[in-house]
C-alpha cells in the first residue's frame, strides 16, 4: 500500500459502503472500519469519522463514493444509503483539500497494471470501473438487465443470498464472460467483500487485494510535476449519461 513517503503528502482515504465505511491515514498501518447502511448520512459519516480520526495527521483526503461521480463531484445519490450526498461539502467538513471518485474506480486504480482493465466489485451492490491505458471510466454496469432484473440483483449480497452460492457463481461467470465479449478488456480484476467466497475465479481473471481501494486512494494525490493536481500518469474519465 503506497503512503506518505511514496507521494509526499499524508493522505486518509475513506472507502465508503453499502455494508462499512473504511478508512486509512498514511501514518497508521491497518485500516479500520465502521457500519454504514441506510440511516448513515454525510453528516452522520462525518461525525463519525472525526472522532475516530482525532489525533490524526493528514494533508488531504480521498473518498471512494458508492454512486456517480462527475468532475469531482457526487452527481447522483447512493443506492445503498439514505440520500443527501449531493452538493455535501467535505472539503469543508475534513478542513483540507478532499478527492472524490466512484469507489470501485479507486479501486481499480489501486489493481490497475497496464493495458486495458476491467475491475468488477462483488460487495453490496455491484461495482465497475474500466481502465484504458490509464485512463479512468466509472461504470455502471450492475444496472444493465438480464431479463427483468439487473446484473446487481443477482450479483449483489442480497442476490448471492437468495440464489445460494452455487447459482450466485454460475451468473457471476455467464456475466464475466458476457461483457469480456463486450469490452474486450486485456485485464479483469474482481475485487470487493463477496470476492473471498470465491475458491475458484472464472477464467482469465485476477483476484483483487483488499488493499487495493487505499492504494488507489493513495495514487490519486501522486505528485507529477504540478504538485496534487493530477494523478501520475492517470487521466480521470467520469462516464456520462
Amino acid at each position: 500500500m503506497r503512503r506518505s513517503n511514496d507521494i509526499g503528502v499524508k493522505v486518509l482515504v475513506v472507502d465508503v459502503g453499502g455494508s462499512h465505511v473504511k478508512y486509512v491515514a498514511s501514518d497508521h498501518k491497518q485500516p479500520a472500519r465502521f457500519k454504514s447502511g441506510m440511516k448513515l448520512t454525510p453528516q452522520g459519516m462525518m461525525k463519525k469519522l472525526l472522532e475516530l480520526t482525532a489525533g490524526w495527521a493528514f494533508d488531504a483526503v480521498s473518498i471512494g463514493y458508492p454512486g456517480v461521480v462527475r468532475r469531482g463531484e457526487i452527481a447522483r445519490e447512493p443506492h445503498n444509503l439514505p440520500p443527501g450526498w449531493i452538493g455535501f461539502d467535505f472539503r469543508v467538513a475534513f478542513g483540507c483539500p478532499v478527492k472524490i471518485i466512484n469507489d470501485a474506480a479507486m479501486q481499480a486504480l489501486g489493481s490497475y497494471r497496464d493495458g486495458t482493465m476491467l475491475f468488477l466489485g462483488l460487495g453490496t451492490g455491484l461495482g465497475s470501473a474500466l481502465i484504458v491505458d490509464g485512463a479512468i471510466a466509472a461504470l455502471e454496469l450492475g444496472h444493465l438487465h438480464a431479463g427483468k432484473h439487473t446484473y446487481e440483483h443477482f450479483l449483489g449480497n442480497q442476490g448471492r443470498k437468495r440464489l445460494g452460492h452455487h447459482e450466485w457463481r454460475r451468473k457471476l461467470y455467464h456475466v464475466v464472460e458476457g461483457l469480456r465479449a463486450a469490452l474486450l478488456p486485456d485485464d479483469i480484476v474482481l475485487g470487493g467483500g463477496s470476492v473471498k467466497r470465491l475458491r475458484r475465479l472464472p477464467p482469465h481473471t485476477r483476484r483483487g487485494d483488499n488493499d487495493d481501494a487505499f492504494t488507489g486512494g493513495f495514487r490519486l494525490w501522486e505528485q507529477h510535476g504540478d504538485g496534487m493536481q493530477r494523478l501520475a500518469g492517470y487521466r480521470s474519465k467520469e462516464a456520462r449519461p
